[in-house]
């Protein structure tokens, strides 16, 4: 695996690199927005910071990376509830991704194969107690947008295909943008 460049050999930025240090101290803070021109080093900073955080403790093969058992979704079908130590997670959230690719949705696979109703957890589990990276923030599509406010809240809620789904869903929220290409095409 390539090893992301270091933190600390990216030069100037200090005020970017002082918030994404502060939201690795106080989670709570829960989001940082960087804006500057294309090569300034925000990407690099955000893929970098992940080298720097520590390894959390999380259920093995929660969905949602549990520290506990007791904090797995009931919908998680868990039969080892050994932790393990795993690296925070920092999940990219792609421009043009679907809400379901986001939020979670019915699991296709398991429906057609078992007749199954089942949940397909989104990148809002994958980056439970982590961060979810936003590049280009600023073009991400309204619908997307509007349900940031997960991050907020703390807690994902999908009710949709006959499902009705509660989980965990806090992270902190950086998102990255060029004031070249602000509202490229948007009202």
């Amino acid at each position: 695996m390539k090893q992301p460049f270091p933190f600390s050999a990216i030069v100037g930025q200090d005020d970017m690199k002082l918030a994404m240090v502060l939201t690795a101290i106080d989670p709570s803070i829960a989001g940082v927005l960087v804006f500057g021109e294309r090569g300034t080093g925000k990407s690099t900073a955000v893929r970098a910071l992940a080298g720097l955080l520590p390894p959390i403790l999380a259920v093995k093969a929660c969905p949602v990376n549990s520290a506990d058992i007791k904090d797995c979704p009931a919908w998680c079908e868990i039969s080892d509830a050994r932790v393990q130590s795993i690296a925070t997670p920092v999940v990219d959230l792609p421009l043009g991704a679907s809400e379901d690719r986001v939020t979670g949705a019915l699991d296709i696979e398991k429906a057609l194969t078992k007749g199954e109703k089942a949940f397909q957890p989104g990148l809002f589990a994958q980056a439970n107690r982590g961060y979810l990276y936003i590049d280009e923030v600023n073009l991400l599509e309204d619908h997307i947008v509007d349900l940031l406010d997960v991050a907020q809240s703390g807690e994902n809620v999908v009710e949709r295909e006959g499902l009705s789904i509660r989980h965990a869903a806090r992270f902190v929220l950086v998102g990255s943008g060029n004031p070249k290409r602000a509202n490229c095409g948007r009202n």
